[in-house]
């Protein structure tokens, strides 16, 4: 394969790489970089790769490899190394300290979400919360079992619409 050719080939490629890198890192930016490094690394390599092989596969591992390398990269910039004879790590979790403050203030705020919710909605969706199937609720509440899935989904979503604030970056 000339340089033309898998020049062409990877420039062909490269798009379909964006949704992996993108679930890889879960930022565009960083998702950018990854697809950068990944083409990069391609074209450096192009002598690596067998023609009649499968192109896209070897540049998802390429990829994959790129993004795990980096990863470890930045676990091991993150980690503080103690140099005296113990040699133990400054950062390991036995010498952690936990403050709760975070999770109170969390806590607090599901349960004024949770008192607010209409009964038809917290009664069921606190049942399920606390382990009861879906027919028991129907049996004990006296309703249709599709009421109650749709009521513990409204209840659900009541829930994550109004304590968005705790939503994680995804």
């Amino acid at each position: 394969m000339t340089t033309l050719e898998f020049s062409y080939s990877l420039n062909k490629l490269s798009k379909s790489l964006k949704p992996f890198a993108l679930k890889l890192t879960r930022d565009s930016d960083d998702a950018n970089d990854l697809m950068q490094d990944t083409v990069v690394k391609a074209f450096s390599n192009k002598d690596k790769f067998t023609e009649g092989t499968n192109l896209k596969a070897w540049l998802y591992t390429i990829m994959k490899n790129t993004f795990i390398t980096n990863y470890q990269k930045m676990v091991r910039r993150g980690t503080f190394i103690d140099t005296t004879d113990n040699l133990h790590y400054i950062n390991s979790g036995s010498n952690m300290i936990e403050n709760e403050a975070y999770s109170n203030f969390t806590m607090e705020d599901i349960n004024y979400t949770l008192d607010q919710l209409e009964d038809v909605y917290k009664t069921p969706f606190l049942m399920h919360f606390k382990g009861y199937k879906y027919h028991e609720i129907a049996k004990d509440l006296t309703i249709p079992i599709g009421t109650v899935k749709n009521r513990i989904h409204i209840a659900r979503k009541i829930l994550k619409d109004e304590l968005n604030i705790y939503k994680t970056k995804s």
